[in-house]
């Protein structure tokens, strides 16, 4: 399993990319999962529905599955945060990429995705000058970076150009379970 995260500010594009990257993997015939950082009060069940009623009825746990889909919706006692490296070891083994969204702090390898200041997207400070996790950037601004870097710059807007760089890199982003 190749493990890569993506890093950014809110509106530069970490989701789009991540979006983008599925089919053209899955094209090259590869499984992809994602992992993605939420705010604490998200919630993916509806009212209504039996899964929400058992959970709302104190169900630790909730399994429900079908020929097409499988879903675990765990509720915890006490507000618990989970590492990026619990909620890895969560997935299914058999995958050859996880997308990891958020999680910018974390250890994990990462490219950053970095936009140049425009009327859409307010500009954020880069973080790969002061992250060496960061091992690329996505930009659709290259020449506004603010530092230059000896980083792979990748073009934001070419996701296969993205996909080739990280399938020729695979074995960085090997993922290793040892603690």
């Amino acid at each position: 399993m190749n493990v890569v995260g993506f890093a950014g500010y809110s509106g530069s594009g970490k989701t789009t990319l991540v979006e983008q990257l599925i089919p053209v993997f899955k094209k090259r015939g590869l499984r992809v999962s994602v992992v993605k950082h939420a705010h604490h009060s998200f919630d993916i069940d509806r009212p209504g529905k039996d899964t929400f009623r058992h959970r709302e009825a104190g169900a630790f746990e909730v399994v429900v599955a079908s020929s097409n889909r499988f879903a675990l919706m765990r509720e915890f006692e006490k507000p618990f945060e989970m590492t990026v490296h619990q909620m890895i070891a969560e997935l299914y083994d058999g995958v050859d990429w996880v997308l990891v969204e958020g999680f910018k702090d974390s250890d994990l390898l990462k490219i950053e995705v970095w936009r140049a200041p425009n009327s859409d997207y307010e500009g954020k400070p880069a973080r790969y000058m002061d992250d060496d996790f960061i091992v690329a950037i996505a930009t659709d601004a290259p020449d506004q970076l603010p530092q230059a870097t000896q980083r792979p710059v990748l073009d934001l807007d070419d996701v296969e150009a993205v996909a080739d760089y990280l399938i020729s890199q695979q074995q960085r982003f090997a993922y290793s379970f040892a603690s």
